[in-house]
This record gives structure tokens, sequence and C-alpha cells, in this order.
């Protein structure tokens, strides 16, 4: 068989995402606040693009909210799109305005700060004012490393010995000084090491008793084997709890209030206000700047030839894409939104427990648009309502049905599960099986009680017997 070159035509047809749609779908999906840096960082890499000031801001506050064919025809022709997000509010912009600025401005000065103190450096800066030898800081350095979030070793000692070429009797030494830093029992190995620490430090270890409950009975404590420890130490019920009492106050897990990493804070989106009987929306503008095409170089674009010409061109697609990319972002955004409050109007109005079932197929076919775009701009995206700040992916949540037929949310039914639960009787706790008959008698909402469990279990709630209370 013969090899031999060959021009063949063939015809096709295949779905080619462009540069520009591909932007468009990243905007989509991008948080807040990384909207914010994108654009910041477009500015700078692009000269085409400015940020339009704060007088022609105003002026752009006046125009009509037009279609996006109208928007369109603006980029070709003047290339400002000073009003592309302030066209999507429900009152004015300068009410807008005074009321965002109201939320961001009201932020705690803790919420400002670049870092929170972490347990490693706190117990570092002790250990530098402490009389360590540089062998000894060494030593400490390495059991510091190796210490889990909530404080405790998670090294042995023989490795430590290893790793700094120390003998045994050294590292003990400093470790039993590191424990006694602040928080008192940090670095100890167990439980039972950890409390008994606290205890010496309280000088409460000459009491056989607690010593004994806190070395050898734990378990026993937390399976609340009360009658069983009580006819061991031959004490009173009464006896007993003020042990327990005491043991309450100390803190099994010393580390655990030192932050490991940033604190995450929540910039919401947009708000949803109640005026007047009805619920209004405003975007949130705070940060993003206004975008406009710079006049010199447009201006220069006309008389400019060759490679920079080419270059020039280049920017201003990219340019007018990207405005054009905002604009239909936060159009996209608020029409979600304004669907979102058509079907949970009933949650803007009195609370969680009103939350209806809700696919994104619905909005999707309510505002005309494909599923996978509801889902991207549904994503990482919060909005701050009469009763609380919210993601969005919230108001989408499965239905449980009721016996007149009609549906129920399954974020409603976990609030009214945390709200009895929050309610019952602490020496006699509600059961999963109890739960699932009262939501069945008095709500008529079909549940089972295996239902009621997982739902427990993902709001951190324990079982009925871990509630019950027996002093």
């Amino acid at each position: 068989m013969g090899l031999e070159l060959r021009q063949q035509l063939k015809l096709t047809q295949q779905l080619v995402m462009t540069p520009q749609l591909q932007q468009a779908i990243k905007l989509l999906q991008l948080s807040r606040l990384e909207l914010v840096d994108s654009v910041h960082q477009e500015l700078m890499e692009n000269p085409i693009l400015e940020e339009a000031e704060a007088q022609e801001r105003t002026d752009a506050a006046d125009a009509e909210a037009g279609t996006a064919t109208a928007e369109e025809t603006q980029i070709s022709k003047e290339a400002e799109w000073e009003n592309y997000l302030g066209e999507f509010s429900s009152t004015s912009k300068q009410s807008a305005s005074r009321e965002s600025e109201s939320y961001e401005d009201g932020a705690s000065f803790e919420a400002r700060l670049t870092k929170a103190t972490s347990l490693e450096g706190h117990l570092h800066w002790q250990m530098s004012l402490s009389d360590f030898t540089d062998k000894e800081i060494e030593i400490g350095e390495c059991l510091i490393g190796n210490l889990s979030s909530g404080g405790f070793l998670r090294i042995d000692l023989e490795e430590v010995c290893e790793t700094c070429y120390a003998e045994i009797e050294e590292v003990e030494k400093v470790l039993y000084r590191i424990q006694r830093f602040d928080p008192v029992g940090v670095g100890a190995r167990t439980p039972q090491e950890c409390l008994l620490i606290q205890l010496e430090a309280l000088r409460l270890d000459d009491d056989p008793i607690l010593v004994s409950l806190v070395s050898e009975h734990l378990d026993d404590l937390e399976k609340k084997r009360y009658k069983p420890l009580a006819r061991k130490f031959k004490l009173s019920m009464e006896d007993l709890k003020s042990y327990l009492d005491l043991m309450q106050t100390l803190d099994p897990l010393p580390g655990a209030s030192f932050s490991g990493g940033d604190s995450f804070y929540i910039s919401p989106d947009a708000y949803v206000y109640e005026y007047d009987g009805d619920f209004v929306i405003v975007l949130n503008e705070d940060g993003l700047p206004k975008l406009q095409m710079n006049a010199f170089y447009v201006e220069t674009l006309a008389s400019t030839k060759g490679e920079d010409k080419e270059y020039f061109q280049d920017k201003m697609r990219s340019a007018q894409w990207l405005m054009k990319s905002l604009y239909q972002r936060q159009r996209t955004l608020y029409k979600v939104l304004e669907s979102i409050v058509r079907f949970q109007r009933e949650f803007f109005a009195e609370g969680v427990t009103k939350l209806k079932p809700l696919i994104l197929k619905e909005v999707a076919e309510d505002i005309e648009m494909h599923e996978s775009t509801v889902s991207r701009i549904t994503t990482n995206k919060y909005v701050s309502t009469p009763h609380g700040i919210y993601e969005l992916k919230f108001f989408f949540n499965s239905a449980l049905g009721l016996d007149d037929g009609s549906q129920v949310g399954s974020e409603s039914v976990k609030a009214t599960i945390k709200k009895l639960i929050s309610e019952e009787d602490g020496k006699k706790p509600l059961s999963d099986e109890k739960i699932a008959e009262i939501l069945k008698e008095k709500l008529e909402v079909n549940i089972a009680r295996r239902t009621v469990a997982k739902y427990r279990t993902a709001m951190g709630i324990l079982s009925s017997s871990k509630r019950k209370k027996v002093f």
C-alpha cells in the first residue's frame, strides 16, 4: 500500500467559545471582591480604559434604563458606560449609594485588621520573653511548630530529640515550660494531661476525687454515667454536680481561640430592603470602578497606522467587551434577584421558616435564561436581607410534601427542627422520631425519622441522649 499526500475538503459544525464569551462566563461566576480585583487589573493593563470622574458619574445617573441594544450602540459611539451598574436599582442612585455606604462604614474595627494573632506567634512571643538558651529555643520552635489547631502536640518527643539532636530530658523540660504558657495546657498530648495541667495552675490538683475524674473517667462523664461515679466516690449527686461545674470551667482545647489563618469577611453583592410593603433591590457598587474609554487614545486611533493601530484596536475591542460583559453580569444578577424575591416573597417578609422549595430551572424559565447561566451567577454571591446575609444558593432547596398536596422547602423544615430542639425540656429531650411526629401532626409535613436525623446532624445538633440534662 503506497503512501501519498492528498487534499480533501470536509464541512463540519462545531461550537467554538470565543475569548470574549469565555470572559463573559468568567465574570458571571466571580464574587464581588474578585470582580473588583479583575476590573482593577484590566485598568492597569489596558491604556484605553480609565475610571470615570465623580462629576461624570453624577451626570450619568440621570440616564434611563435602556435595552442591551441601546447600550451597545453607546459603546460603539461614545464608549462610556458609567451607569452600567447604577441602572439596576429599585431606588435612585443617590439613595442606593447612601444605603450601601451605611453597611460598609459600620464594619467593626476587628474586621479591618490585616491578620489575627496565631497560636504559634503567641507562643513564640512568650518564649522570646523567657530565659531560654539557644538550644532550648530550637527545641521550643520544633514543639510549637507541631501543635494542632486545638493546641495538642502532634509529634513524639523521640522525633524531637532526633530533629534537634537533644536528650529526652532537655525536650521534656522545654515542653513542661511551654505547657505553662498562655493558654495553660497548650502542648499537652492527651485531653487528660491538658486538664490536669490546668488544675495544677489553679492549685486544685490536691483533690484526689477531682484528679481521678479527669484522669480516669472522662469517658464516663461524656456518656453521662453519673450514678456509678457517685457510688464509686461515695458522693451525693449534688456534690458530683459541683465537681462537674468546676471541670466545665477548664478548657479542653486551649488553642482553639486563636486563629490559624486569615479571616474571611463577606461583602454582599446586593441588598434587599422592605419599603412601603414592597421589596426593593440595590446592587452593591462599593469599590467597583465606573469605566469609560480614554478620549485621547480614541482620537489618536484615527490617525495611527501600522502595528500601533492594530495594538490600539485590539485594546479597544478588549475594553468594549469588558464593559459589555460587566453590563450583562449586573443585568443578569439583578434579574435573578428579582425572580428569587418573587418566588421567596414570604421568606423576605417572615423569615427562614417560610422558605419555599425552589430549583434553578424555575428561575431560569422565569427570566428566560439558560439554567447554567443562573447557576454561575448564583455562585459565590451573597445578598443582605431583612433576616441576615445569605448566599444565593441558599434560596434553592429541595421539597418535602405536605398532607394537602403542597410542598415546603427543606431549609424551612431545618429551621423548624432547630426551633423545636431549642424549646425542648432539657431533662426530656425530643427524639428524632418524636420530632417527626410533631412535624406530621402540627405542620402536616411528611418526613421520616432518618431524614430528621440527617438534618439534625447537618446542623451540628447532638442526639437526644447526648442532649439530656441530668442536673
